[in-house]
């Protein structure tokens, strides 16, 4: 029987794929151009040979190989052209396991004689891209085992190097290592065969061997380094150790990885330390990877994989300055994502199809007539020039680049170095690899045109009916009137007729969930305050995957479907090609916000910028969230990022302008803390924002400007300036909920106190519950000086003696307080009720007061350092992860978050699920219930006494 092809496209390329487009495509990079030796390498070979030729263009274009050359470079080249690279890799691996050297030397050492050797092999056309990338890992792989060999060793001496191993992924997991690679990595032990110190923990003496090994690969002194080591494909990369116990990642494969997670493991390898173990462990997940069944659940992965890389990596995909050889359009990863989804959709029923490496994967689909086998050889041949291109760009500096340089000089020094005349030259033949490449890989994306809604009332009912859609004559009755153009934004016809292509999408995607009728009538909303005009309309037809994104919102993320109504330009947002990819750093945020707002026209234009520059973002996180391409975690950072940019850049603003009023406070300023979940650096798409203000100084303080106030007054005054900034609504929304409450004192204290009455009140007057609060308590608005000294004067506070008896009955007196006025309960009750995150937090702070240990405003960190000290259950950290994740997608699910919160509608529970990194909703629940379970138990055992509520 044969295979069951899914209908949303064509798992084979194109008939024709291969024929005369292949053989046009460029078989290989040109020769380097004849040219003379430079006088350092004179003599060393033949001139006007290939490998004169390779070396003299190596010298010229390329800094990095022209260093390599100086220190060396005339006895290789002469081994080259005697004997060829083979024999002078060979002795390059013996000098790497000579133990009468030290390690770091000498694997350093040879490293650079293979990086020169193999480099020249490459450019004077000695080697084709295969044993390129098979010398480059081969070699990977020796320095890698020798540095876990020497890890151990220098530990345990005389110990083998067992219970440990590397596991090679990516490239290096499929022999196809770039010139200057990081190394995809994950690390596992094994506990019973580990060689350990006496007395030493496992996972001590694994994580230490893993930090060592890093260490010796890619720190750097005067012989360079080996390779640079990343392990962040390790599972929740942000929470586990670098080194994984084998019995976890047993678990953790079979029962709770990620598509892609999956899918990485088609290249999977045991590279180095205990190879044997390494492939036992790939052999007992191997069913988890390559499934037999070839059901709709799998190819709808595949192809939900696909797309995200194509939406995610969307920057540089034209060609031209800059074009990413790797991300781009038509490049590398697209050729490497067809062979491998195929490879994934098939390989569990035919083992001849997991070829790791690219071009073996080509070749054995189209043998096995899984792809056309015209398309496979267009991709071989695009692959192998591509890979060349690549390479050519990592020599120049040994960086781990894969876009063509901006620089005009740098670009032509580029394509020289690539063997053409200019930059034009080469630029014609990317683009003839690229555009040959492109229309291949949209086959595994390829979707139908669905049918156009039907308008008849009778007819659309039925239509809606079929799609599952509740009170489908309502609904009909509702959809008319936006087909009839009632709506303000539809009275136009192009308006109507993008709104009919759009509908069939837009039904599929919210149909799913029980609230369907409520997204429609969510969407129709959305449609009275759209304005009028079919440029809305215009950009879904244009981006066919916004149509299902929008429908998610309304299915599943009212909060996101909300905001969009009141501001529709926000899906402007999602058209750039970075929109996906993540926001940068706080730093950079900052920076970014404070030149936005440089050129503001008065305070109300100055909100404005603020308001909507803030909005734009948030708005995008949601939206990464709702389509996985972001961790909820990293979501929360990035929400956190954001308030930490308005916070600073209006105050500075408005600390400008007061002083331009009234000048400055000599040897005073504002401080702003943040506490709760803001200080800890995780906020939802909700979260208010608790702040306490402070000001350095004395009380006595005078401002020096031609207005002068005293300093309580000055910093009142501009406290209460940056508050309504934070939270005044304008045109543009509001930004943020402001808590002055944690203040001292209270709501009913000052809002502004001095750093030094802010330390007496702390030291003498505050309650439990507010040293607990301050446990998370971080500086975002100070000087250097300031914050230095707030630090100082908090961590002293939080190390204050206490009596522990004293100290649990005001724990648990609050926290009984708390449930009195929020009571918990539902699915996705994951902060208020018994086992939420309340509750983990209480048990935190409270260890944080009586042990004095951890005092870091960041959660996270103080739970797996208890964890690691083993005042804590070692699994807290990662239950502790997963309800912040539940929390935060919550946030995106419900209108309200105060009292009992319903389980959510099926979506809007699948993408909960997704989120959580559980399979459905019935896992999700599972592992809730678990995660709090956990917690409760953990607090019986803290406090000794029954949590009760």
């Amino acid at each position: 029987m044969g295979a069951v092809l899914p209908p949303w496209g064509r798992w084979r390329a194109k008939p024709g794929g291969g024929g005369a487009r292949a053989r046009m495509i460029p078989a290989a990079l040109p020769p380097a151009p004849p040219a003379p030796l430079p006088p350092e390498l004179a003599g060393t070979v033949p001139e006007h040979t290939p490998l004169a030729h390779a070396a003299a263009a190596a010298w010229v274009h390329a800094p990095f190989l022209r260093a390599l050359m100086r220190h060396g470079g005339g006895p290789t080249l002469a081994r080259l052209a005697a004997d060829g690279p083979v024999p002078i890799l060979g002795d390059a691996h013996a000098y790497a396991l000579d133990p009468a050297v030290p390690a770091p030397e000498r694997l350093r050492r040879a490293r650079g004689t293979v990086a020169l050797t193999v480099a020249l092999a490459d450019i004077a056309g000695l080697w084709a891209l295969r044993p390129v990338v098979r010398a480059l890992s081969a070699f990977a792989d020796l320095a890698l085992h020798e540095a876990v060999a020497t890890a151990i060793a220098e530990r345990v001496p005389g110990a083998a190097p067992t219970g440990f191993v590397a596991l090679a992924l990516g490239k290096l997991g499929s022999h196809e290592l770039n010139y200057s690679s990081d190394l995809d990595l994950i690390f596992l032990f094994d506990r019973d065969t580990l060689p350990r110190r006496p007395r030493e923990d496992a996972e001590q003496a694994a994580i230490r061997i893993g930090q060592r090994v890093i260490a010796l690969m890619q720190a750097r002194d005067a012989h360079g380094y080996v390779a640079r080591i990343d392990l962040r494909l390790r599972p929740s990369p942000e929470i586990t150790p670098i080194a994984i116990p084998i019995e976890a990642a047993l678990s953790y494969y079979q029962s709770e990885a990620l598509p892609w997670e999956r899918a990485a493991f088609i290249r999977a390898r045991a590279c180095a330390g205990d190879v044997a173990l390494g492939q036992a462990f790939l052999e007992e997940i191997a069913p988890f990877v390559w499934r037999r069944s070839l059901d709709f659940q799998a190819i709808a992965e595949v192809r939900a994989i696909s797309l995200r890389i194509r939406d995610h990596f969307d920057t540089t995909q034209h060609l031209g300055p800059g074009f990413d050889l790797k991300r781009g359009r038509g490049g590398i990863r697209e050729i490497e994502f067809y062979a491998q989804s195929h490879a994934l959709v098939f390989g569990g029923r035919d083992p001849s199809l997991r070829a790791p490496a690219t071009l073996d994967s080509l070749a054995a689909l189209a043998a096995a007539g899984r792809i056309d086998t015209g398309g496979a050889e267009t991709l071989a041949r695009a692959y192998t020039y591509l890979r060349a291109a690549e390479h050519r760009a990592q020599m120049v500096e040994d960086a781990q680049t894969h876009a063509v340089p901006l620089a005009a000089e740098a670009r032509e020094n580029y394509a020289r170095f690539a063997g053409y005349g200019d930059w034009s030259a080469m630029e014609g033949d990317l683009g003839i690899v690229t555009r040959a490449v492109a229309p291949i890989y949209d086959t595994i994306a390829d979707a139908p045109t669905p049918a156009a809604a039907p308008r008849e009332p009778g007819a659309l009912a039925r239509w809606l009916a079929g799609h599952g859609i509740a009170e489908p004559e309502d609904s009909a009755r509702l959809m008319g009137g936006w087909l009839e153009g009632k709506p303000r934004a539809l009275r136009s016809a192009p308006a109507r007729a993008g709104l009919a292509a759009a509908l069939p999408a837009l039904i599929d995607a919210i149909a799913g969930g029980a609230d369907a009728r409520a997204a429609l009538v969510r969407f129709d909303r959305f449609l009275d305050q759209l304005p009028a005009g079919a440029g809305f309309f215009t950009l879904l037809a244009a981006n066919p995957p916004l149509v299902g994104l929008l429908g998610r919102m309304l299915s599943a993320a009212p909060a996101l479907a909300d905001a969009l109504a009141r501001r529709p330009e926000l899906f402007d947002v999602l058209l750039d090609a970075r929109a996906f990819a993540g926001l940068p750093d706080a730093a950079r945020l900052t920076a970014d916000l404070a030149a936005e707002i440089a050129s503001a026209h008065g305070d109300e234009d100055r909100l404005t910028r603020v308001r909507q520059w803030t909005g734009e973002r948030r708005f995008q996180i949601g939206a990464q969230i709702l389509e996985g391409s972001v961790d909820p975690l990293d979501a929360a950072s990035a929400y956190a990022a954001l308030a930490d940019a308005a916070l600073i850049a209006l105050a500075a603003a408005l600390e400008a302008d007061y002083a331009a009023q009234h000048g400055r406070i000599p040897g005073a300023g504002l401080i702003v803390l943040a506490l709760g979940r803001y200080g800890g650096g995780r906020l939802t798409a909700r979260s208010d924002l608790d702040l306490v203000y402070l000001h350095s100084g004395g009380e006595d303080g005078v401002a020096d400007g031609p207005r002068p106030v005293p300093a309580s007054l000055y910093f009142h005054r501009l406290a209460t300036r940056l508050t309504a900034a934070l939270s005044v609504p304008t045109a543009a929304g509001a930004l943020y909920d402001v808590d002055t409450r944690l203040r001292p004192s209270g709501a009913k204290g000052p809002l502004v106190v001095s750093l030094a009455a802010f330390a007496r009140y702390q030291r003498e007057e505050a309650w439990t519950f507010e040293h607990m609060a301050l446990t998370r308590a971080r500086v975002v608005v100070a000087g250097d000086a300031d914050r230095t000294a707030v630090e100082a004067t908090i961590a002293e506070i939080l190390r204050t003696p206490r009596h522990p008896d004293a100290l649990r009955a005001d724990v648990l007196a609050m926290r009984g307080e708390m449930e009195r006025q929020r009571p918990g309960g539902g699915l996705v009750d994951v902060k208020n009720g018994p086992g939420g995150l309340i509750d983990l937090e209480f048990i935190v702070q409270y260890l944080q007061l009586r042990e004095h240990r951890h005092l870091t405003p960041r959660f996270r960190d103080a739970v797996a350092g208890f964890a690691a000290d083993g005042l804590l259950d070692a699994a807290l950290p990662a239950h502790h992860a997963l309800l912040t994740r539940a929390l935060i997608v919550e946030r995106l699910i419900y209108d309200a978050t105060h009292g009992p919160l319903p389980d959510p509608p099926p979506s809007a529970q699948a993408l909960l699920a997704r989120a959580c990194g559980q399979e459905d909703a019935a896992a999700l629940r599972t592992t809730l219930e678990a995660a709090k379970a956990a917690v409760t138990a953990q607090w019986e055992r803290v406090f000794g006494t029954p949590r009760e509520g």
